[in-house]
């Protein structure tokens, strides 16, 4: 096991005035602190979700692990073949290499804060998600870009039968 010491200097503090936002309903993205900000340590954003809404379909990170951390409302959460369900205060870490999604759970809304770390550069990726939604890009882009974000797509069959 090798130890990660980030390298930066600066305390980051994000004003919650100052953060880009992305999208909105039924899914919004703030972008708070991408890897660059924290040295490598991390990167961050909050996402709220509609009632019912999808957050992110199955995938692995190689290099991070992801945390959810349910500010409010209440979401399911797919790691490895367990969908569980969050609830407002709830944590979940999964760890690298296991296949996770989210969503906000049936007839709930949620307000997740999310944390990969190692931090990977992130902000570029939602941005491009964003440019999906708007019709720029097609959802096939995203296959082209899996490498630099440390996000790569999969199947679930425990997840396609949970969210169905």
């Amino acid at each position: 096991m090798s130890l990660f010491v980030p390298k930066f200097d600066e305390t980051v503090i994000v004003r919650d005035a100052d953060a880009e936002v992305l999208g909105g309903d039924p899914t919004g993205v703030k972008l708070l602190a991408d890897s660059s900000a924290s040295g490598g340590a991390l990167s961050t954003v909050r996402v709220t979700l509609a009632e019912g809404a999808d957050g992110a379909r199955p995938h692995v990170h190689h290099n991070s692990a992801e945390m959810f951390y349910l500010l409010d409302g209440a979401a399911e959460v797919l790691s490895g073949d367990d969908v569980v369900t969050a609830e407002r205060g709830d944590l979940i870490i999964v760890p690298p290499d296991r296949p996770h999604a989210f969503a906000a759970a049936p007839g709930a809304t949620a307000d997740l804060l999310i944390v990969i770390a190692p931090g990977v550069e992130r902000f570029e990726y939602f941005r491009h998600l964003q440019r999906i939604r708007l019709g720029e890009l097609t959802p096939e882009s995203l296959l082209e870009v899996q490498e630099r974000y440390d996000n790569h797509f999969l199947k679930s069959e425990a997840w396609d039968t949970r969210r169905g």
